[in-house]
């Protein structure tokens, strides 16, 4: 479900989650890039003003409405809690949910993540409930959950951890989990040197 709390406020200037900037630099110009609950669109903006091929996708018709008209952007308004994911069998350079937590959705955004590619994704987490909304558990990552959600936790895990925080933010002060992870393009060899 889309949150509303933070969201409605940096939202509503257009700007860029910190961590989503900070971790930008893993996108390369010209990337597909897929913004999953995008809202407004403040990511698939900011991705499309630096060159990338975005993706919007939304249930809300009104906002996948206007951006559509921006160039770089092919907007989809779907809604991927109560229909068909309507990108099966697609994958993206790069996967940015920000403030949105569909649970059974985590293992379709790690698979939609292309070799080389890379996963952001910031939301709320337990405590937040002291500080406004979400405040019910069914919105609140538990804590570690978005790294074991991910299949980051397994001997063999899809993806790499770059990145990781949970806890409390200020400014406003809000409780989130953040991830930056990527899959390789190929399977890595061991750099350490031979123990014989």
């Amino acid at each position: 479900m889309k949150i509303d709390a933070f969201a409605a406020q940096s939202h509503a200037g257009l700007a860029p989650s910190p961590w989503v900037q900070r971790w930008a630099h893993l996108v390369a110009s010209g990337a597909r890039v897929l913004d999953v609950a995008c809202g407004r669109g403040r990511h698939v903006r900011w991705f499309a003003e630096r060159g990338c091929a975005v993706t919007a996708v939304d249930r809300d018709a009104e906002a996948i409405t206007a951006l559509a008209a921006l160039p770089g952007v092919h907007a989809v308004c779907a809604d991927i809690e109560a229909g068909p994911w309507p990108f099966e069998g697609q994958r993206f350079d790069a996967v940015v949910v920000t403030n949105y937590l569909w649970r059974p959705l985590l293992p379709t955004l790690v698979e939609s993540v292309a070799p080389g590619g890379v996963l952001i994704y910031e939301t709320f987490a337990v405590g937040n409930e002291a500080f406004g909304k979400p405040s019910r558990p069914d919105f609140l990552l538990q804590s570690g959950e978005l790294l074991r959600a991910c299949g980051l936790c397994r001997a063999r895990p899809a993806l790499r951890v770059v990145a990781y925080e949970e806890g409390r933010l200020e400014a406003p002060t809000r409780c989130v989990q953040r991830l930056a992870a990527v899959r390789d393009a190929a399977p890595s060899a061991c750099a350490l040197p031979s123990l014989e």
